[in-house]
């Protein structure tokens, strides 16, 4: 039971971890030639059959019961290169597009299959530590969006609605972190980091955005007030 837990937990810290990961560029031309000569000279098998001979004249043999017509095939060799190939080219088209619904900002048609993947794994977390480091690590996403909203043109109304679910999952993260983790210095480092994120974007706002970002910087100064 504990090793399956640990298995699950290890497998959604990957998951979590995935926006950082870099993407990689094309593949090595000398691993490509070598690839290709060796799928050209891998021969193709199919059946085979041996030459035919009759009975000689005034030879009897005896009859035999008739044999399926698929029986004399003989199932083609695995192509073991090529199975792996596919995985291969599998995984890499599911890594690719789960990167890309990681990065997608508010607007971007994979940003809703982004939140829902967040929320998953919030729910699929073993405790409350985890639920609550989840919560904040979403509340960064949100402040990098933010950021990013801004530096766009089209970024509009979906800044106040970003800062809004910014600050409810840093609450919701918080109160996890203060049940499971009373004291924990996670919540200093956290509201350091989201200080020096959500600090620059002030003079960008507009005024309303403007009054919910202060408000959530004024919430953030509480959490690494000493006491």
């Amino acid at each position: 039971m504990g090793r399956a837990r640990d298995r699950r937990e290890r497998v959604l810290e990957q998951l979590t971890d995935l926006p950082r990961l870099p993407l990689g560029g094309a593949p090595d031309p000398a691993f490509r030639d070598r690839l290709r000569a060796e799928l050209l000279s891998e021969p193709i098998t199919g059946p085979t059959t041996g030459p035919t001979t009759g009975p000689t004249t005034g030879e009897l043999l005896p009859e035999r019961p008739a044999r399926p017509r698929h029986a004399h095939r003989r199932p083609a060799r695995p192509r073991p290169l090529l199975s792996q190939l596919a995985a291969f080219g599998l995984s890499a088209a599911m890594m690719v597009a789960s990167f890309a619904t990681y990065q997608a900002v508010p607007g971007d048609s994979l940003y809703p299959l982004k939140r829902a993947a967040e929320s998953a794994l919030v729910g699929l977390s073993t405790n409350e530590a985890a639920r609550a480091e989840r919560e904040l690590r979403s509340a960064k996403a949100r402040a990098e969006e933010v950021a990013s909203l801004l530096g766009s043109s089209n970024g509009g109304p979906l800044v106040g609605r970003t800062l809004k679910d910014m600050e409810e999952s840093t609450r919701a993260g918080i109160s996890r972190l203060r049940r499971a983790e009373p004291r924990s210095p996670k919540i200093k480092k956290f509201a350091r980091h989201q200080q020096e994120v959500v600090g620059p974007m002030l003079r960008q706002l507009k005024r309303d955005q403007l009054a919910q970002a202060e408000g959530y910087l004024d919430y953030i100064k509480g959490l690494v007030a000493p006491g």
